[in-house]
């Protein structure tokens, strides 16, 4: 993962009201494997903004990648 990853959430997050699936973008990198994440609405809101693990957030791709 690197900064400005569009990601998803693997996990449901009830404390913080965001459900696995919603979409993030990494922001900073704090660590090795912990990340910066904000989430923002449609119109460019930010409605939560939280340090996550890599383990808790996958990458999305919007084009096909070629194989390592």
């Amino acid at each position: 993962m690197k900064l400005l990853d569009v990601v998803a959430l693997t996990t449901d997050l009830p404390e913080h009201d965001l459900i696995k699936g919603q979409v993030g973008t990494l922001v900073e990198e704090l660590a090795p494997e912990i990340f910066e994440v904000e989430f923002c609405d449609v119109d460019g809101q930010t409605y939560a903004s939280l340090t996550l693990n890599e383990s808790q957030l996958m990458v999305l791709h919007h084009k096909k990648e070629q194989a390592a």
